[in-house]
């Protein structure tokens, strides 16, 4: 039986005040809630959301700079266009998916909590169960290896517009020799998102500078900030996902060594 947090709160305010003899069961209701895993949970949803909401706006404002400013011919950006459809329905299925594991990895800390604490009358640790909970650990443990990966990757974007600020920036700063302004430039094309034979393919002196400037350029960059930062707290979910779900198996072992009902 999953306990649910606000009937738990609701009754322990009512016993405080109205009956004080049920505070103390109150209090082991409130025992069984898994608060690292909650945490974890909110922590997955914050970062989720930043993450595929602000990667897919980004997504598609990157595409809208790069047909605007560094490509002419449709063929040359095509390809680029395909592949950021494609990232785009990657975080559709990754902010399904992980909605649902991280709502079934918060039941599941319910049940090894009310396991181990044994709250909610007799209750037997089974080998099911602790084979299930194995599973969940093994599942979030190749999990945050993978998102560990994405996280590394979203930074990919960020130093892309970061160099491209830095660069406006040194233009700002020598308007006054136009030589040297016109040579520095930011080639999309060394970054691998136009082929070496895209037109132009770069930005450079005034030009570049006047992108630095617009709605699109600023807002693009701080939305792979925000996904970069949601990268983040979603792998720091999972890790502690991990730590949470390997405490509790640890634990619902020891039990099923002290014979509380080892069965299936």
């Amino acid at each position: 039986m999953i306990p649910s947090l606000e009937p738990c709160f609701l009754c322990c305010f009512v016993s405080r005040f109205l009956l004080p003899g049920c505070y103390d069961c109150c209090m082991r209701c409130l025992g069984g809630v898994p608060y690292c895993s909650l945490v974890a949970t909110l922590l997955c949803f914050s970062g989720i959301a930043l993450f595929c909401g602000c990667g897919h706006q980004a997504l598609t404002e990157t595409e809208r700079i790069i047909e605007t400013y560094f490509a002419r011919n449709l063929q040359d950006y095509i390809t680029l266009a395909y592949i950021i459809q494609y990232f785009q329905y990657v975080i559709y299925g990754l902010a399904s998916f992980f909605f649902l594991y991280c709502i079934v990895l918060l039941a599941e800390g319910f049940y090894t909590t009310s396991a181990a604490k044994q709250t909610f009358g007799e209750f037997r640790s089974t080998m099911c169960g602790r084979c299930l909970s194995s599973s969940f650990i093994v599942m979030t443990y190749v999990l945050a290896v993978l998102w560990l990966l994405v996280f590394a990757l979203s930074a990919l974007p960020v130093y892309f517009f970061y160099n491209m600020d830095a660069t406006c920036h040194t233009i700002n700063v020598l308007t006054e020799t136009p030589a040297s302004i016109n040579q520095l430039c930011v080639d999309a094309r060394q970054y691998g998102l136009l082929p070496w034979n895209a037109v132009p393919g770069k930005a450079c002196g005034m030009t570049l500078s006047n992108v630095c400037k617009t709605r699109e350029y600023q807002m693009t960059y701080n939305l792979y900030i925000a996904a970069f930062a949601g990268a983040g707290i979603t792998l720091m979910a999972l890790l502690t996902y991990t730590v949470s779900t390997t405490y509790n198996f640890a634990v619902l072992r020891y039990l099923g060594r002290k014979g509380i009902g080892a069965r299936c």
